[in-house]
């Protein structure tokens, strides 16, 4: 198989410099160590890692309109700092938040930013619906982001009110990306947010679906949402 670095240069336009290409290999060692301590993610081997987190992440830029760049983003239950971290490395000049509740998980988030000499990374362990009403948070930033987080009404509701009007929002789904988004009609319109669009994303040798899902915010969030921690998974706003 190619390097990964060759799909994500004919895929997405991305060509590394040796000083990104290094810091993907540090990062690919770290999460490789770390995992043998902590169950930081389900993958542990080399090329798992390089596809389906770092080529996946990468990926997120099929979303973006031509010729814009993030300047602030959000990742929300980032876990092992994916996507955020390969967002980060390609665009150095972004500011970037990785949120993750699990204590174990953020600290390694912290260690990775600081080793790959990554500048502008703040990691917090607020829950995703504190962090929307945290005034140095709502209507912050220019892309949002989560992946395998929570089902989308859900998502919607945490991700929407940290993105300022003309952001957008990017969920990475599995094959139910288009009955989820269907199902969060109602939610994104309360939020202030519009369907932007469904994009398929395909990874060599992974034959599950994968989209992104993409939302542009078009009107401010009401201050009522995001609801208090545990109400938007416990009690979606539903069609």
């Amino acid at each position: 198989m190619q390097n990964w670095t060759e799909y994500a240069k004919r895929d997405y336009g991305i060509e590394l410099t040796p000083k990104q290409a290094e810091q993907f290999d540090i990062f690919l060692n770290e999460l490789l160590e770390w995992n043998q301590k902590f169950n930081l993610t389900a993958i542990r081997d080399s090329e798992g890692i390089q596809i389906k987190h770092f080529l996946d992440s990468l990926s997120v830029v099929k979303a973006f309109p031509e010729g814009w760049a993030p300047r602030n983003i959000i990742d929300i239950g980032t876990g092992a700092g994916i996507p955020g971290i390969p967002l980060k490395i390609i665009y150095p000049d972004s500011r970037l938040t990785l949120v993750e509740s699990i204590k174990k998980k953020a600290r390694f988030c912290e260690h990775a930013a600081a080793t790959l000499g990554l500048s502008d990374v703040t990691v917090s362990s607020a829950r995703a619906e504190e962090t929307g009403q945290d005034p140095a948070h709502r209507e912050l930033y220019d892309l949002a982001l989560a992946r395998a987080v929570a089902k989308m009404p859900t998502l919607v509701e945490y991700l929407l009110p940290l993105v300022k009007v003309g952001g957008l929002v990017v969920m990475q789904k599995s094959a139910s990306a288009p009955s989820e988004a269907e199902s969060s009609r109602n939610a994104i319109r309360l939020m202030g947010g519009k369907l932007e669009a469904i994009i398929p994303v395909k990874l060599p040798d992974v034959d599950d679906e994968r989209y992104l899902v993409v939302l542009e915010k078009v009107k401010p969030t009401p201050a009522d949402f995001p609801r208090r921690v545990g109400i938007p998974a416990k009690s979606p706003i539903l069609n």
